[in-house]
């Protein structure tokens, strides 16, 4: 094949009443790198497989997608141009295959691998989306000429990498996501000053979590906003992290798509309340389902537990919506678009749960912070 040439096919799929278009690109730059990209749009409600994109044959699911969504969503709020997307995109490809890593080379953690002992934030910001990736746009544009830089070079100015060679046969890999989810011009003006850009926007994505509560509400003993008189945190320290940052975000908005600090979704908080305990896990309900071990049953859930029911639009196989078990048969969510972060029974949700899954059993052993980087 000759070098540098660029294969698209583009196909169009019926299945049922959905067009599912492919988009299939093949793309050779330099001698050695080659990539690989298969993208399906709509969602398999058999599994978190669906609606998925294969890089390199590496198989980027609804947790990597959500994840660069994420970053997209975080470039359109700080109003920077598409390439600053395309870089991000393609330095969390690099360096973490687009997943929220709780472990890397030396001290490393998060979908960009970067470093609390070099000045990136504590481990527990570096494991949100969100601060991961305006710690990198910030370090971005504090480069001079950043948008016109030869292919790979921004980035490995942004990470001081040991491969500075992977980032460039990526960009285009990267470009190809980013146009999934990017909306409105390529170049809006003027930028929001480093740090301002916190919330989701409105982006179409392959698999929306569609995560708004189907549980009813009715008026009851539990206030929605406020911690009932005696309610004690847990004792683990890790448990004691998570839930009270969950309990610390009633009433904030939910927000679709946003993982903090100013709004969340339902896996959006999930995701936040973990990160604050110092553990990383997927994005996304289709992923966090998944994360952690199985609780066989309600009468063994734990503070911290993640529960799942099948949401406003999801199902028992395929549940889309998650709330967290805080203890005192309380739980905390992000219910919808009109009613935010808030308190609800837990008595109030047992018929309706699916799956439960711990992400930290008390008093474990912390992930080892050592091991080499996914690149």
């Amino acid at each position: 094949m000759r070098r540098n040439n660029v294969v698209v096919a583009v196909t169009g799929a019926l299945v049922g009443l959905v067009l599912l278009p492919i988009l299939a690109l093949t793309l050779t730059v330099g001698p050695v790198a080659t990539a690989t990209i298969v993208q399906l749009t709509g969602c398999d409600q058999g599994g978190p497989g669906g609606g998925s994109v294969v890089v390199d044959r590496q198989q980027l699911g609804a947790s990597e997608m959500d994840i660069a969504r994420t970053i997209v969503d975080v470039v359109q709020q700080r109003r920077l141009p598409r390439w600053a997307a395309v870089l991000a995109v393609t330095t969390g490809m690099v360096e973490s295959r687009l997943r929220n890593l709780d472990y890397g080379d030396r001290d490393s953690v998060g979908v960009f691998q970067q470093r609390p002992s070099q000045g990136w934030g504590t481990r527990e910001q570096i494991l949100n989306p969100v601060y991961a990736t305006d710690k990198f746009l910030d370090a971005l544009l504090a480069l001079p000429g950043w948008d016109t830089m030869a292919p790979g070079r921004a980035e490995q100015a942004v990470q001081r990498s040991g491969f500075p060679d992977r980032y460039a046969p990526r960009e285009s890999a990267a470009a190809a996501i980013v146009d999934r989810f990017w909306n409105g011009p390529d170049n809006p003006s003027p930028p929001t000053p480093p740090g301002g850009g916190t919330e989701a926007v409105q982006a179409q994505t392959l698999c929306p979590d569609q995560d708004g509560s189907d549980v009813p509400r009715e008026p009851g003993p539990v206030d929605p906003t406020t911690l009932p008189p005696g309610f004690t945190l847990p004792t683990d320290v890790r448990q004691r992290a998570a839930v009270g940052f969950a309990l610390g975000q009633l009433g904030k908005p939910y927000v679709w798509g946003a993982k903090g600090p100013n709004a969340y979704d339902c896996s959006g908080l999930m995701l936040a309340s973990w990160a604050a305990a110092g553990i990383g896990i997927p994005a996304g309900t289709l992923s966090q389902v998944h994360a952690g071990h199985a609780v066989a049953a309600i009468q063994h859930v734990q503070p911290g537990d993640l529960l799942f029911i099948p949401g406003a639009l999801g199902t028992a196989r395929v549940p889309r919506h998650v709330g967290m078990y805080a203890g005192h048969g309380l739980i905390v969510d992000a219910y919808d678009t009109g009613t935010g972060v808030i308190l609800e029974p837990l008595s109030t949700w047992t018929s309706k749960i699916v799956a439960i899954r711990r992400i930290a059993d008390p008093d474990s052993p912390s992930p080892p912070p050592g091991g080499s980087p996914l690149r």
